[in-house]
């Protein structure tokens, strides 16, 4: 596993889906499948079946930004 803190690079296991290794590796999916579709070019269509060891660059996204609600405002 390598990476900077946003991005790491893992190799898939076999019978790999994409979810799953995302949530291996950073713990939720929340807009990290995403992220990761949208750094590596042609892993949609290889994301229910990843071929084993094949890099995967996971990008960890940023969380969102939830407003406050006051029901006395």
């Amino acid at each position: 596993m390598t990476g900077t803190q946003n991005t790491i690079t893992v190799r898939a296991l076999q019978n790999d889906v994409l979810d799953a290794l995302v949530n291996r590796h950073l713990g939720s999916t929340a807009g990290h499948v995403e992220a990761t579709l949208a750094a590596n070019p042609g892993l949609a269509k290889v994301a229910m079946d990843i071929p084993m060891g094949m890099p995967v660059r996971l990008v960890k996204a940023a969380q969102p930004v939830q407003d406050r609600i006051n029901l006395w405002d």
